[in-house]
């Protein structure tokens, strides 16, 4: 939040699989995400966008990927928001969704993405009022918010 800019990196590597013709459209899209700390994630296409055997379901794909990074985004500025007034957040919750759809130019892009946190306090519950404030607060700083355009909502 120093206003400073940085890189954030991260290796995608895929290979095409034995046997796989690749111009008939008939390979693999499975990939793996290699991240600076060390954490590789299977990842794939989606199975709504390319239908298995050619994706992998059970991987990661892009769009759930970009919506656990907005959400991600969103807790993290929320607790230090929660942790600055003073409260005490024992537990954060998010059942996160993001809507893929056209775009008002017709593109396929997440048009909303829905956050819906379950958050538990030590002691009292900040009013529904200080709790809209902290999430408004959150959205206005989460920076990868601030870098996309469709709808960022949070309910509750």
């Amino acid at each position: 939040m120093n206003g400073k800019k940085s890189e954030h990196c991260a290796k995608i590597s895929w290979t095409r699989g034995r046997g796989e013709k690749f111009s008939d459209n008939k390979y693999s899209r499975a990939h793996t995400w290699r991240f600076d700390g060390g954490v590789t994630v299977a990842a794939s296409s989606s199975p709504h966008n390319v239908p298995p055997p050619y994706s992998a379901a059970e991987n990661v794909d892009p769009e759930e990927a970009f919506v656990a990074a907005i959400a991600s985004c969103h807790m993290l500025f929320f607790l230090h928001f929660a942790a600055q007034a003073g409260l005490v957040v024992e537990s954060y919750a998010d059942n996160a969704a993001g809507i893929l759809g056209a775009d008002e130019r017709g593109r396929m892009a997440i048009t909303q993405i829905t956050l819906r946190p379950q958050i538990k306090f030590k002691g009292d519950a900040p009013s529904r009022q200080d709790m809209g404030a902290l999430h408004a607060r959150a959205h206005r700083f989460c920076f990868l918010a601030n870098s996309v355009r469709g709808e960022v909502v949070v309910e509750g």
